[in-house]
């Protein structure tokens, strides 16, 4: 399949009508202020690329026991919103779209992070077997976690449910479900870290069963056409595995099809996946099996990016490591300039350097 699709042909993704596919994938940069509010600085950084056909926000907790590093922000207290109101308001003056992206860490967290000190919770009482957890007070061994009850699970997806209503309160345009990256609803959906032997775990149905409940809950929210999904099958970061990825995977985004959904945002295999023994599924085995907008997202380039568009593989691709570095991506895309390169000393933490100080294309030109 060929044709003159590119990643600046506009599309219809849900509710909106976008000018480009150049999306800004979900990126934490640890820069929200005390209660994990935030802040002005936040809503200029986001303004300054309100020209990508959509902006996804970095991963923001549910509630407090979702966190699961310093200063990222929530969306579940009365100043959190407030503090996103700021944010919308500057995207939307630039004339963007933004989404929020839903998330709960579950086990990788640390007791430190946690209200009373309590320990994280997760599917299953186990640890996380690489790295440590990221603390106020620096690195720190993962504990393991305590599995949740049964009957603590509606409770969860109630969690979701308020964070997207929140959401819509501060002004947001719809949400993302973070359901990759080793965190809680990954976390069920896989059999490496979901043991349990109640409703919630053993066949791939069971273990999906939390995924679909939170999606359904906040499609209820917004309407399916503001609501996305973000997965990451072949992803082994926070010590993921799974017996049968494909026959996972397969059977969760099938299922998403049933709810019209704006978008499935997939994750391509890494370099870093196979090192760690993960089974590298290309995006292309799921694209039968999805029957929606697919947004596609790793290592991509100008070039690869269009190419993807072009051949059906993917109806849009976000950006990260670009989009640090380049407020105009899409500007520069367009134009076939150069790029900048990003600093990583600045992704994590910190002020205005490497956050809102990385130069325009126009300001380069002399």
């Amino acid at each position: 399949m060929s044709s003159d699709l590119n990643l600046f042909s506009p599309i219809q993704l849900g509710a909106y009508t976008l000018p480009n596919r150049v999306v800004m994938a979900p990126l934490t940069r640890n820069r929200a202020s005390e209660g994990n509010v935030p802040t002005k600085l936040n809503a200029t950084y986001y303004a300054q690329r309100a020209s990508a056909g959509l902006l996804i926000t970095e991963a923001t907790q549910v509630t407090p026991y979702g966190q699961g590093y310093p200063a990222t922000p929530g969306i579940h207290s009365p100043e959190q919103v407030e503090g996103w109101k700021l944010v919308t308001k500057a995207v939307h003056a630039r004339g963007g779209r933004i989404f929020l992206q839903l998330w709960h860490v579950g086990r990788i967290s640390h007791p430190s992070l946690q209200p009373d000190g309590v320990l994280p919770v997760a599917p299953s009482a186990i640890a996380p077997t690489d790295g440590e957890a990221t603390t106020y007070e620096g690195p720190k061994p993962y504990v393991t976690p305590r599995a949740l009850e049964t009957n603590e699970l509606p409770g969860i997806v109630e969690q979701y449910r308020q964070g997207a209503v929140n959401a819509m309160t501060a002004g947001f345009d719809g949400v993302e479900v973070h359901g990759a990256n080793g965190y809680l609803l990954d976390q069920f959906l896989r059999d490496g870290t979901n043991k349990r032997t109640d409703a919630y775990g053993g066949s791939i149905e069971n273990r999906a069963r939390l995924l679909l409940e939170v999606t359904e809950t906040v499609v209820g929210v917004w309407g399916a056409d503001r609501v996305g999904v973000r997965l990451s099958p072949s992803g082994t970061f926070n010590s993921m595995t799974d017996s049968d990825p494909k026959a996972t995977f397969g059977y969760a985004i099938d299922a998403l099809n049933r709810f019209g959904l704006a978008y499935l945002h997939l994750l391509e295999p890494s370099e870093a996946d196979e090192r760690h023994g993960g089974t590298s599924i290309p995006t292309s085995y799921f694209r039968p099996i999805y029957k929606g907008n697919l947004m596609v997202n790793w290592d991509y380039d100008r070039d690869k990016a269009n190419a993807a568009i072009a051949s059906g593989a993917a109806n849009l691709v976000s950006f990260g490591k670009l989009f640090i570095a380049n407020p105009d991506l899409p500007e520069r895309f367009q134009a076939n300039a150069s790029l900048n390169e990003p600093d990583p000393s600045t992704f994590y933490g910190g002020d205005e350097k490497g956050y809102i100080d990385y130069p325009a294309l126009e300001l380069q030109v002399s």
